[in-house]
């Protein structure tokens, strides 16, 4: 009676090449999978002093915009942001910086000097000049950044990521 569990020769040489090869390809494949998708997994997070210039510079009371750029590189990709910001200077040492982004939607906002507020052009979304809600969609005031004065230079803290 022959056991029905039996394999012959040529079976047995196709399971152990196919588990091999399986074994082989893992090795070589997956850290080349890795090295390849890594690069893309890396959450880069970063944060830096930027400088807006001299203090100076700014006329008191009145909101001023100010623009930079920065550069990311991101595995292989390099991008660059731009940044748009308003500085008020409160006083010959003090001054507030909010972000030109809208929190409804993230449009970039204007500075009304007729209307002495902030404006949205998207839903018509209004800051006053301290960065509240003061009409449209809004759901909180303007981002404000913390800063600094070194040596008369303006710098304000960025967090990336």
């Amino acid at each position: 009676m022959a056991n029905s569990h039996s394999i012959n020769r040529r079976d047995f040489v196709k399971v152990v090449v196919g588990f091999l090869g399986t074994v082989m390809g893992a090795v070589i494949g997956l850290p080349v999978i890795g090295y390849l998708i890594s690069p893309a997994t890396k959450v880069s997070k970063s944060d830096a002093w930027i400088p807006l210039g001299s203090l100076e510079d700014y006329p008191t009371g009145v909101p001023t915009p100010f623009s930079f750029t920065r550069s990311k590189i991101n595995g292989w990709e390099k991008t660059v942001n731009s940044y748009g910001v308003y500085v008020l200077k409160t006083g010959e040492t003090e001054a507030t910086v909010f972000s030109n982004i809208c929190t409804h939607l993230s449009c970039r906002i204007t500075w009304h000097e007729g209307d002495q507020e902030y404006v949205c052009p998207c839903h018509d979304g209004r800051f006053d000049s301290s960065g509240k809600v003061s009409g449209g969609p809004p759901p909180e005031p303007l981002f404000e950044y913390e800063t600094k004065l070194e040596e008369g230079i303006l710098h304000i803290h960025l967090l990336e990521g």
